[in-house]
């Protein structure tokens, strides 16, 4: 895959996520390790179906707990199963919807197969192959059996009735939470019932509901969010009326460039109802025990909340799609998969730049403010930054082993970021002389381009004038 001249410029500017894509790449150690050699064929075969139709979720899956492992993978497919059919729009409603409720039944039926789908799906091989995902889930225990097949049958229902409702969209924010629900919230609660399952988590998890949904709502409304345009495309609306008619007549108005401002300050409503999620969030990941476990909820909400703070009063998103920066993932990726304190700070920094993009002239300036406060009070109250010992330590001038460590920490990522810097320009110097000995080797003419620049003629002339340019600087053959 060819390198981008952009990305090259961007990384040149950003190091530190150079760095960070380095790191990750160079030291990122998985907590276990998938060991392909000891699987059967058919199970090999959901693998690489994994890897197909999931570049987020494929590679923190394939690191988790073995005793997890297959059934999140099947769990997954299963639920991206249903997903295709639901997304593909190519096949009849009248088809769609019977396929959809009864997918719970086909989970687990030998040799099942669906070639229907359009030829530019791109999940369609998946659906074309999955009596091997049928076959392994076959051989999972009978508990986390129970526990797939019964959200994939909730979830398949509640995907049923939204295709047959998909151009009028949703109404009100009670409709949107419970789409939300249907197609993140349920993924939230299977995870955490098998989760407990395998003992991996906090049974406490279970008696708290409120936790699972938000970890699946605060993924699912930001990616809505992100995705308006596309969906918008797609004749699709999943932003609620009751939320888009304060600001426009119409759905569609939100798109015009006049409207850019007014679209901005909608998508500040939609933002600040997303956030209502994210302590719940945090509150959910203190109750994970395993640290596999941990870094697969905790990643995904360390990339939405970076997104939710990318598409923050962003016109972008209603032109087209925008993603963060591969550097800025690993960035996140690396913090989010250490500690519970570590990803606290992730959603502090993040927090910190949506108050900073919020602005007085955006009607939800103050309950946006609020927001941004609530979740740092809610991580103040569990890793409180003033600590006592702390503050005497440092009347008295002397750095606590906390400092010392960060200090040192910090003088290193210095030093790196300095010698990754004086490396790619020192990669860019050399290539740039490389090219320029290879174009004077096949006889480049660098006399007559620094003549023609030097009178300041910096486009490429006719052929007409071309040639003339080439009769004055051609003496002949000596």
């Amino acid at each position: 895959m060819g390198v981008k001249i952009g990305d090259v410029f961007y990384y040149l500017v950003h190091v530190q996520q150079l760095r960070a894509m380095i790191q990750w790449k160079t030291w990122h150690m998985p907590v276990h390790e998938r060991k392909p050699e000891n699987e059967a064929k058919s199970l090999q075969i959901c693998f690489d179906l994994l890897d197909m139709t999931s570049r987020s979720f494929s590679g923190v899956i394939q690191e988790l707990h073995p005793e997890l492992l297959v059934p999140i993978a099947l769990f997954y497919l299963n639920l991206r199963g249903l997903d295709t059919v639901e997304d593909d729009m190519t096949i009849a409603l009248d088809e769609k919807v019977p396929i959809l409720k009864g997918f719970f039944k086909i989970v687990d039926k030998e040799g099942w197969s669906y070639d229907g789908s359009g030829p530019d799906e791109k999940d369609r091989e998946l659906l074309v192959k999955f009596y091997y995902v049928t076959e392994e889930f076959r051989k999972i225990k009978p508990e986390y059996r129970e526990v797939i097949t019964d959200i994939t049958r909730q979830m398949g229902e509640g995907m049923a009735y939204y295709v047959t409702n998909a151009e009028r969209g949703v109404d009100t924010v009670k409709d949107y939470e419970l789409y939300c629900h249907i197609v993140a919230g349920l993924v939230g609660e299977g995870l955490t019932r098998l989760f407990v399952l395998s003992g991996l988590a906090n049974k406490v998890l279970l008696n708290r509901p409120e936790l699972q949904e938000s970890m699946g709502q605060f993924l699912q409304k930001t990616n809505i969010i992100r995705d308006i345009r596309e969906d918008f495309d797609d004749k699709r609306r999943f932003w609620p009326k009751a939320i888009w008619s304060k600001y426009v007549d119409n759905f569609e108005d939100l798109f015009k460039p006049e409207n850019i401002i007014i679209a901005q300050n909608c998508s500040s409503e939609m933002v600040l109802n997303a956030l209502s999620h994210a302590d719940e969030c945090l509150f959910y990941l203190a109750g994970l025990k395993e640290q596999s476990v941990f870094n697969f909820c905790a990643i995904p909400q360390a990339m939405a909340i970076s997104t939710l703070t990318l598409v923050f009063r962003n016109p972008a998103i209603f032109k087209r799609n925008i993603k963060i920066t591969k550097g800025e993932a690993c960035e996140n990726m690396i913090q989010s998969t250490q500690n519970h304190r570590l990803v606290c700070d992730l959603f502090r920094v993040y927090v910190r730049k949506i108050h900073k993009k919020n602005t007085p002239r955006d009607p939800n300036f103050l309950k946006i403010s609020i927001a941004c406060g609530k979740i740092e009070q809610f991580i103040e109250s569990l890793y409180p930054s003033q600590d006592p010992k702390a503050i005497v330590r440092a009347q008295a001038g002397q750095p606590g082993p906390i400092d010392s460590a960060e200090k040192k920490a910090k003088e290193e990522a210095k030093w790196d970021t300095i010698y990754m810097f004086a490396f790619v320009m020192g990669t860019l110097f050399f290539l740039s002389c490389l090219m320029i000995g290879i174009a004077y080797l096949f006889g480049a003419r660098f006399d007559v381009a620094l003549s023609e620049l030097s009178k300041g003629k910096l486009s490429r002339p006719d052929p007409a004038v071309a040639d003339e340019i080439i009769k004055k600087y051609d003496h002949g053959e000596l």
